[in-house]
């Protein structure tokens, strides 16, 4: 799903951290840093399997992501959709795109791919449905 702006589209493509906000049973909204991957109108994102996230997607698959803004109240890209586990996806070492964008954050981490893809085994496929770019 392509935005207004080029620079959005760009942020969106290269940005290593996106903010996933989901909504935990008492109706809360929890923020959470993640790692991901763009293909056209979705984000593939790996999570620890026993997190809040993971819960709260299988309760309510409606989410909100957005991008760190530049500071100044610019640059902003927010994002909502709906999120599934997806079961079917590959491991995160098994896409070359994600090894690719997150090589250097795993080695910093002391992880190989394959070590990253052992702790970060549930795959989150996100749906966008809207989004905004100011």
């Amino acid at each position: 799903m392509p935005t207004d702006s080029p620079e959005a589209e760009r942020r969106l493509n290269d940005e290593p951290i996106i903010w996933l906000t989901t909504v935990r049973p008492n109706g809360q909204p929890q923020a959470s840093p993640v790692w991901f991957l763009r293909r056209d109108d979705e984000l593939l994102v790996y999570s620890l399997p026993h997190t809040a996230r993971v819960g709260n997607i299988e309760a309510n698959p409606r989410v909100a992501l957005n991008l760190d803004g530049n500071g100044l109240g610019g640059a902003i890209v927010t994002l909502e959709g709906r999120a599934r586990i997806d079961t079917s996806a590959p491991p995160a070492d098994k896409v070359p795109e994600y090894v690719a964008k997150y090589r250097d954050f795993m080695a910093r981490n002391g992880w190989t791919p394959e070590v990253f893809a052992s702790k970060y085994s549930t795959p989150i496929r996100i749906t966008i449905s809207r989004r905004r770019a100011w």
